[in-house]
């Protein structure tokens, strides 16, 4: 008897029997379905330059020299901003649609994947990143030799 994994019922934690070594893979899986944001300020963009270079364009207007923080720890890039609210008591708004909250994004990078800069230009944080895999681990042709 077989069992059938359909996109209606899928059981993640079932996968492990399927696959040795896959450990680390099922688990940041069961991760981002459990933690899934429900908000999506502030809004950015992933933008793929070639198959080792991207970069993440997160609109950031309002925020000041020191209200953001990018940090990256085991593979897990984290972009917090917090702003210093400053309700001013004389100014009355008759609308306020700026938004001055705080946020926190956060984004699993793939193994070798490297934060190689950071610049806020015109209201925009971009993050560009690089995969650098060691020459070690790059795929190498192997010489046959034939014997008579």
């Amino acid at each position: 008897m077989t069992n059938t994994i359909s996109l209606r019922n899928l059981d993640i934690p079932s996968l492990y029997k399927f696959g040795i070594g896959f450990d680390t893979m099922f688990d940041e899986l069961i991760r981002q379905t459990s933690t899934q944001q429900q908000t999506n300020y502030p809004p950015y963009n992933v933008v793929k330059h070639s198959e080792d270079k991207f970069t993440i364009e997160i609109a950031v207007a309002g925020f000041k020299n020191g209200d953001i923080d990018v940090t990256v720890e085991k593979n897990q890039l984290t972009v917090k901003g917090e702003k210093a609210v400053n309700l001013d008591e004389t100014v009355e708004y008759l609308h306020r649609g700026i938004s001055a909250r705080n946020f926190i994004r956060t984004w699993t990078l793939a193994d070798h994947v490297e934060v190689t800069g950071a610049v806020v230009s015109d209201g925009m944080l971009t993050i560009n990143l690089e995969r650098q895999i060691p020459e070690e681990q790059k795929p190498k042709k192997i010489a046959i030799t034939y014997t008579k």
